[in-house]
């Protein structure tokens, strides 16, 4: 990295972050509470005082934020190579998650995404379809069964037992449950606020159940690559490239366990909010379910060969995604001194770009709080900024996986409203805690009952 950024020439004269408009808020915890308490009130009270671009501090650390689609692109485009991802990241999740996709830069990321392509090529990711459509039907009669319940545990459930059976190939037992259990802890640790392993803290259980989790994984390896499968794991232990370059063991287990975090954390919060708005706009529950109804499907059985075909389904998924995007911010280290609309912003600095804020924008998105699919039909998003819409990131770093969520949320829909209605009292809302993980605060309690 040092080499690449001295080749780069610097503008005149040292950039400084006190030179940036901002407020570092409070001693020792600048403005994190606020950031915590309500991130998009917080965003827009420093947008209406200081533009776009502005300083603050959160986390325990200086932060330049960058506002808007403009910034989006900026950022995520990176086209001299300025902002390390591996850096920005490093902070939040080094100890639970070292090593994935997203800890990466340039020229390693860009060959470990090579090899890791494989696993969503067009036949695996028909194989993932496969699967979803054999292990998904059972949970959601569960959920029918029982009637009324609160959705976000109970999609999170679901999210996390499919990640481990179509991620890893594990088939329901106490095995599967231990893993399951490892990944809670690692997630719930990658956004505690105590940030060292002290015995007895979220951190210490997640330190601790990454170490099962190398271990675990690394047992398997070996029978792994020779086997024939169809799971992402066993995938990723016989890739390689057109070179013929694979990945060390310890690859495989870095890139499995964010994989399987990953994946899991963004189907949850999203069908979340898809399935909040769908039931507080009953006639979409309706028109998804007309759309589903055409497809001719044998015993709800989603082929991959139909996904595109369900249009408005993937609408009413972008809108979710609009509404609460899974990863709120998105951070990046400053390789070098780097100017922006005429701010200049010194080396080693943070700098956060926010999906969330550029989501709610009025000036982007005209009537943000409304809940409008049809913002993503082709006559409607015609000359809209590329990266106004941004909950899969862009650039190098573009979500990998972000096909295989399209995927699950559709197969999801595909058991469900055919068979029930969902209901939530006349008026009813909830709240979003956006931050540290985007959930509703209630949990969601809604009602399934039988279509018909």
């Amino acid at each position: 990295m040092a080499s690449m950024a001295d080749t780069i020439q610097a503008a005149d004269g040292p950039a400084r972050l006190k030179d940036i408009p901002g407020d570092s808020g409070l001693p020792i915890i600048g403005n994190t509470l606020r950031v915590l308490g309500n991130p998009l009130k917080y965003g827009r009270t420093m947008r209406e005082k200081y533009g776009n671009i502005y300083r603050t501090n959160a986390f325990f650390r200086d932060t330049v934020n960058i506002l808007g689609p403009d910034g989006n692109e900026f950022v995520l485009m990176d086209k001299d190579k300025v902002f390390s991802s591996e850096l920005g990241w490093a902070p939040y999740i080094r100890l639970l998650f070292p090593r994935g996709l997203m800890l990466m830069d340039f020229d390693m990321h860009r060959a470990h995404r090579k090899i890791m392509n494989v696993a969503f090529k067009t036949d695996a990711m028909r194989a993932y379809c496969e699967r979803l459509n054999d292990e998904m039907p059972a949970s959601i009669a569960a959920w029918g069964r029982t009637g009324h319940f609160e959705f976000y545990p109970a999609v999170k459930a679901l999210s996390l037992d499919m990640a481990t059976r179509v991620f890893l190939g594990l088939k329901p037992g106490p095995e599967t449950d231990k893993v399951n259990k490892a990944l809670t802890d690692m997630v719930a640790a990658s956004v505690a606020v105590i940030r060292k392993p002290v015995p007895g803290t979220k951190m210490w259980r997640g330190v601790r159940a990454r170490r099962f989790m190398v271990e675990f994984l690394g047992a398997l390896i070996p029978k792994r690559r020779q086997e024939i499968a169809d799971d992402i794991f066993t995938l990723l232990c016989q890739a390689e490239d057109e070179e013929g370059n694979r990945f060390t063991d310890q690859e495989i287990i870095d890139h499995m366990i964010f994989l399987w975090m990953a994946a899991h954390d963004t189907i949850t919060s999203s069908v979340t909010t898809l399935v909040y708005e769908l039931a507080r706009h009953r006639e979409w529950q309706q028109k998804l379910r007309d759309e589903i109804a055409g497809l001719g499907l044998n015993d709800d059985r989603l082929p991959y060969e139909k996904l595109s075909d369900m249009v408005l389904t993937e609408y009413a998924f972008k809108e979710a995604l609009r509404i609460n995007p899974p990863v709120p911010s998105m951070p990046r280290e400053t390789l070098r001194d780097v100017e922006f609309k005429g701010v200049r912003i010194p080396k080693g600095t943070i700098v956060s770009i926010s999906p969330v804020m550029t989501h709610n924008l009025a000036d982007v998105w005209g009537n943000p709080q409304e809940w409008d699919p049809m913002r993503f039909t082709p006559e409607r998003a015609a000359g809209r900024h590329r990266f106004a819409w941004v909950p899969f990131g862009g650039g190098a770093h573009m979500c990998l996986g972000l096909h295989f969520a399209y995927m699950q949320a559709k197969i999801i829909m595909a058991h469900l409203l055919p068979h029930f209605d969902i209901v939530v009292p006349e008026g009813y809302k909830t709240r979003f805690q956006i931050l540290p993980l985007i959930k509703p605060v209630d949990g969601l309690p809604v009602t399934l009952k039988p279509v018909g």
